[in-house]
C-alpha cells in the first residue's frame, strides 16, 4: 500500500505482526522487536505495541507514509547537528562525532569544570558522507583527550566557509568524562571486606520517634551498629513522598527521587526549637503526644497521622526567625539545589492548596498562567518547603557523621528507587523527560505469569541526552551528599526497561534499551566525587553480560541466599562471585524467621496468592529447608535440635564463607521478626511497607532495646568475627 493507508498491522489488531519498516524504525529508536521471555520462548512484539511505544517518543508510525518519513528522519536527523546532544566517555578513551557541511572546516575547543579550556586537534582520517537536505556533511571522529581530566565539561565547536569568513554555525553540549572503574569498597583498618545491617527506616521506632523511624533513629541504629563492627547501614529509600494524605507507603513509589522525605524529620532535633517560647514549645510537644503514643503499637504505622503531627510541629518551627548565620546557610542550600527545588516546593505547595479538589488542567503544565500566577500567590508554602528540605539534609548529614563516627568505613547506604510514582513532582516538573502513556513494569515470568504494572512513567532515552544526562546527576548528587554507598534498585533499568502502553496488558510490552554506557558513566562520575560505593541489584532476569560489565567497572552486583541454587540443591558461598553484596534475604521475601515457621506459605493461602494446593507449598518449603539445614549441619553451624535463632544465626555465618565484598545482616533476622514488609502481588489486601519491628512474639521491638538484645547482640557478633 501506498500514500496515507493504513498498513494491514493496524491497532485494531492487536496481535498482528509488524512490518519490515515498522521493525526497523522501532530498532532505530531502541525498541525490541522481538524478545527471549523467561520460558525460553522467541516472542516477536505485535505492531500495535511498536507503533504505541513510538508515539511515546514522538514518532508517528501510523501509516507506510508515516514510517517511512520517520525512518528517513532517523537517519537524518543525527547528520544535522554539528554537535551530538551530549558525549559521556570514559577516562583515556571516548569519541567526538562531528557532523561538517561540505565546503566548511570546524574548530574545537573544550570549557573545562574548572574554567580552563583546552583546544582539541582533529586527526586525519578518512570521514564518512551524507547528503541531508540537499548538503552533503561530513562525519569526523575526534579522540577525547586521554589526559581530559574527569568532570562535566562543554564542548564547543565553530563551522566556518572554507578560506575564512563569518562562522556560519556555531554549537556547543556538554562532554562528560566518567571513571574508568570504581574502586574497592573501603575496609576497616586489617580487613579486606565489610558487612552491615540493612533496616526499614520508618519500621524502627525509639521512644524519641513520632510514631515511625526517622533520621535520628538513623543515626543511632548507624552509630549502634558500627560500635559491633559494622560498616554500613543500609535502608529503604528516602524519597521524598506526598505532603497530604493520603500518602504512599511504599518507598518505591516516590514523588520525586532527588528530594528527600520530611517525613523522616526529627522536630526536636532542629536548632530552633531550642529557641522556641515556652507556647510554642508546647505546640511541638503537643503534636507529638498522640503519634508517640503508638510507638508501641505492633500493627501498623500511620504515615498519615505521623505526617500531620509532624507538619503541626514543624510550621511553628518554621515561624520562629533564624540568626544570620541559619540564614545564610538557607540561602546557600537554596542556591545550590536551584530551580529543581523551587519547582519541588511549589508541587508541595500546589498538593495543598488543591488537596481534597478537582484539579484545573492548567495545574498540569508547570509553565501555564496558572501555575505562574500560583508560584507567586504560594510564596510562603514554597518557602516552608525549600526549608523542610534544608532540614532533611541537616539531619541526613548529621546521621552520615554519627555512622562514620562510629567506625563504620562506609556509612549510609541509600537506596535508589526505579522510577517515579506518576501523578508526583518529577512526573510534572520534568513532564518532558517522560514518556506518555507508558508505564514501566515487567514481562511474565513463573512468579507473575500476567506480567507486572508498576505504574511509574520511565524516563525517555534521547531527553536524557538532550538534557546532558542532568537530572540523573543530580539525583545522584543528592543521595551521595550523606552517605557512602547507594544501591540501585533493578540496576538493568539502566539498561533496558520494559514499557507497557496505556490499554494494553503487562504481557503486551517491549523493551526498551537505553545508553547504559552514558548512565553507568554519570552514575559512577558522581559516586567516585563523593566517595560511595555502588551496588546494583542485578537478580532475577538479568543477562550474565550486563554482570560482567557491572563487575568490569567495579560495581558491586548482590545475591541472596535462597536464590543461590545448582541442581537441586545450594551454591556452596565459596562460589559466590567477589564484586557483591550477600545477604541471606531481601525486604521482598519473609524474615528468616517467618520462613522457618512457613509464615509466607500461610500468607500467600490467605491472600489467595498460591497457584497450586497449600500442601504442595509446604512440602516444597519443607524439603528446601531440609536441604538447608543439612548443609549447615554438615559445616558444623547447627546442631541436631537447633533454635530459630540459631538456625538464623548460622545462615548468616555460612555466607560469610562467600569471597563477597560486603555482607549484609537484616535487622529483621536479628530480632526475629516474622512478617513480611513487602508481599508482591498484593496492594490493599495486606499492609505493605507499614509493619513496625517487633519480635518473634509480635511484640514491638524499639532502637532502645536492640543494645541489651541478647539475640542481636550474638548474630552481629557472630558475623563480625568471621569478617
Amino acid at each position: 500500500m501506498t500514500g496515507d493507508t493504513p498498513t494491514p498491522d493496524t491497532p485494531d489488531s492487536p496481535e498482528a505482526p509488524a512490518s519490515p519498516a515498522l521493525v526497523r524504525l522501532a530498532e532505530a529508536h531502541g525498541i525490541a522487536t522481538e524478545y527471549w521471555s523467561f520460558f525460553g520462548e522467541r516472542v516477536k512484539v505485535p505492531a500495535t505495541t511498536l507503533r504505541a511505544t513510538l508515539r511515546a517518543m514522538g514518532v508517528d508510525a501510523t501509516t507506510d507514509a508515516t514510517i517511512a518519513a520517520a525512518l528517513v528522519t532517523a537517519e537524518d536527523e543525527p547528520w544535522r547537528a554539528l554537535l551530538p546532544a551530549s558525549t559521556v566517555a570514559r577516562t583515556g578513551t571516548g569519541t567526538l562525532v562531528v557532523h561538517v557541511r561540505d565546503g566548511h572546516d570546524v574548530r574545537l575547543s573544550v570549557g573545562l569544570e574548572d574554567g580552563s579550556w583546552r583546544d582539541l586537534a582533529i586527526p586525519d582520517q578518512q570521514p564518512t558522507s551524507h547528503e541531508v537536505d540537499g548538503v552533503r556533511r561530513w562525519r569526523l571522529e575526534i579522540p577525547v583527550p586521554a589526559d581530559l581530566p574527569l568532570g562535566w565539561h562543554t564542548v564547543h565547536a565553530t563551522e566556518s566557509p572554507f578560506g575564512g569568513g563569518e562562522p556560519s554555525r556555531t554549537a556547543s553540549a556538554p562532554l562528560v568524562v566518567t571513571p574508568e572503574r570504581m574502586p574497592a569498597p573501603p575496609t576497616r583498618p586489617g580487613r579486606h571486606r565489610g558487612w552491615g545491617l540493612m533496616a526499614q527506616l520508618y519500621s524502627v521506632r525509639s521512644h524519641a520517634s513520632w510514631g515511625m523511624g526517622d533520621f535520628g533513629d538513623l543515626g543511632d541504629l548507624a552509630a549502634l551498629a558500627g560500635e559491633r563492627g559494622a560498616d554500613f547501614l543500609l535502608v529503604n529509600p528516602v524519597h521524598a513522598a506526598e505532603v497530604t494524605s493520603p500518602i504512599e507507603p511504599s518507598p518505591y513509589l516516590p514523588a520525586t527521587r532527588r528530594f528527600l522525605a520530611p517525613l523522616y524529620v526529627r522536630p526536636e532535633d532542629i536548632r530552633e526549637v531550642a529557641y522556641l517560647a515556652p507556647a510554642e514549645r508546647a505546640l511541638v510537644e503537643a503534636a507529638r503526644t498522640p503519634v508517640a503514643a503508638g510507638d508501641t503499637d505492633p500493627e501498623r504505622i500511620d504515615r498519615d497521622a505521623v505526617w500531620a503531627a509532624k507538619r503541626a510541629a514543624l510550621e511553628v518551627i518554621f515561624a520562629a526567625p533564624l540568626s544570620a548565620a541559619r540564614r545564610a546557610e538557607l540561602a546557600a542550600f537554596a542556591a545550590r539545589e536551584g530551580q529543581p527545588l523551587q519547582d519541588f516546593a511549589l508541587w508541595c505547595a500546589l498538593e495543598e492548596h488543591f488537596a481534597g479538589q478537582q484539579r484545573p488542567v492548567e495545574a498540569r503544565d508547570i509553565s501555564s498562567p496558572l501555575v505562574v500566577s500560583l508560584r507567586e500567590q504560594l510564596a510562603d508554602r514554597v518557602a516552608f518547603h525549600v526549608w523542610l528540605q534544608w532540614i532533611a539534609d541537616q539531619q541526613l548529614e548529621r546521621a552520615q557523621a554519627a555512622a562514620t563516627a562510629s567506625g563504620m568505613s562506609i556509612g549510609v547506604m541509600h537506596d535508589l528507587a526505579v522510577g517515579v510514582h506518576p501523578q508526583g513532582s518529577d512526573a510534572w516538573s520534568l513532564r518532558d523527560m517522560y514518556a506518555p502513556g507508558i508505564a514501566v513494569g515487567a514481562p511474565p515470568d513463573m512468579y507473575n505469569q500476567q506480567g507486572q504494572t508498576w505504574n511509574q512513567p520511565p524516563w525517555l532515552p534521547a531527553a536524557l541526552a538532550e538534557a546532558g544526562y542532568a537530572p540523573l546527576r543530580d539525583m545522584i548528587r543528592t543521595l551521595l551528599r550523606h552517605a557512602g554507598a547507594l544501591r540501585i534498585d533493578h540496576v538493568i533499568g539502566l539498561f533496558r526497561l520494559w514499557w507497557i502502553p496505556a490499554g494494553l496488558g503487562p504481557a503486551a510490552g517491549t523493551y526498551v534499551r537505553y545508553d547504559h554506557e552514558a548512565m553507568i558513566g554519570v552514575l559512577m562520575l558522581e559516586a567516585q566525587r563523593a566517595g560511595a560505593v555502588l551496588i546494583g541489584e542485578d537478580l532475577g532476569n538479568v543477562e550474565p553480560w550486563v554482570r560482567d560489565y557491572l563487575s568490569a567497572r567495579g560495581i558491586l552486583g548482590t545475591s541472596v541466599l535462597w536464590f543461590e541454587r545448582e541442581g537441586d540443591g545450594f551454591r556452596p558461598p565459596e562460589q559466590y562471585r567477589e564484586a557483591l553484596l550477600a545477604t541471606v534475604n531481601t525486604h521482598d521475601l519473609p524474615p528468616t524467621a517467618g520462613y522457618l515457621a512457613d509464615e509466607h506459605v500461610a500468607l500467600r493461602a490467605r491472600l489467595g496468592l498460591l497457584t497450586r494446593p497449600v500442601e504442595e507449598e509446604l512440602a516444597e518449603a519443607d524439603a528446601e529447608r531440609a536441604t538447608m539445614l543439612a548443609l549447615l549441619r554438615e559445616r558444623g553451624l547447627i546442631g541436631d535440635s537447633p533454635t530459630e535463632a540459631e538456625v538464623i544465626e548460622a545462615l548468616n555465618v555460612f555466607i560469610t564463607a562467600a569471597p563477597s565484598r560486603l555482607l549484609g545482616v537484616a535487622l529483621v533476622d536479628a530480632v526475629g521478626e516474622r512478617r513480611t514488609q513487602n508481599q508482591p502481588g498484593t496492594s490493599t489486601e495486606y499492609p505493605n511497607w507499614q509493619i513496625p519491628l517487633a519480635g518473634p512474639d509480635g511484640r514491638v521491638v524499639l532502637l532502645d532495646d536492640l543494645a541489651q538484645s541478647a539475640r542481636f547482640t550474638s548474630l552481629l557478633a557472630a558475623v563480625d568475627a568471621r569478617i
